[in-house]
This record gives structure tokens, C-alpha cells and sequence, in this order.
């Protein structure tokens, strides 16, 4: 993957969430490297996407709660080039 492609890549998660194990993976079989922030660290994240994690923020914009969904990651991803 390119520099072309989504720079900035948050990942919110919380320990023993599989879910944000599963994304994580996604995320990086695309050639992605997330930030991982623990919304436990933080009551505003936590109260923000409590249950709502994974969350995915690229570029800024949150693209994805729960689940990714493939296509949509490759989508976004060849718009990004």
C-alpha cells in the first residue's frame, strides 16, 4: 500500500473485544498500521463509542462501527489514491 493511501488510521478498541482483534487484522492485511486507543483510558471516548467498538476513523472521519465491512475498506481505499 502506498503513501497515496489513508494516512492517518485510528483504530478504538477495548481489551478482550474480538471484534477490534478482527479489525485490527483487516486493517492491517491492508497494508494499514492503526493507532489503537483504548477507550477505557478515556470517560469521553468511553461514553462516546462504548457500544459502539471497533471504531474506525480514517483521515479523520469515522468510517466504520462494529464491524468493517471489506468492500467498503477497499472502496475507501482506492478513492484515497
Amino acid at each position: 500500500m502506498s503513501d497515496r493511501h489513508a494516512k492517518n488510521v485510528v483504530l478504538y478498541t477495548r481489551a478482550g473485544c474480538h471484534l477490534c482483534d478482527d479489525a485490527a487484522e483487516l486493517l492491517r492485511v491492508h497494508g494499514l498500521a492503526p493507532q489503537l486507543i483504548d477507550i477505557d483510558a478515556d470517560p469521553a471516548l468511553c461514553a462516546a463509542h462504548h457500544e459502539w467498538v471497533p471504531v474506525v476513523e480514517i483521515d479523520g472521519v469515522i468510517r466504520f462501527r462494529g464491524r468493517i465491512e471489506p468492500v467498503l475498506l477497499r472502496r475507501l481505499l482506492a478513492d484515497a489514491n
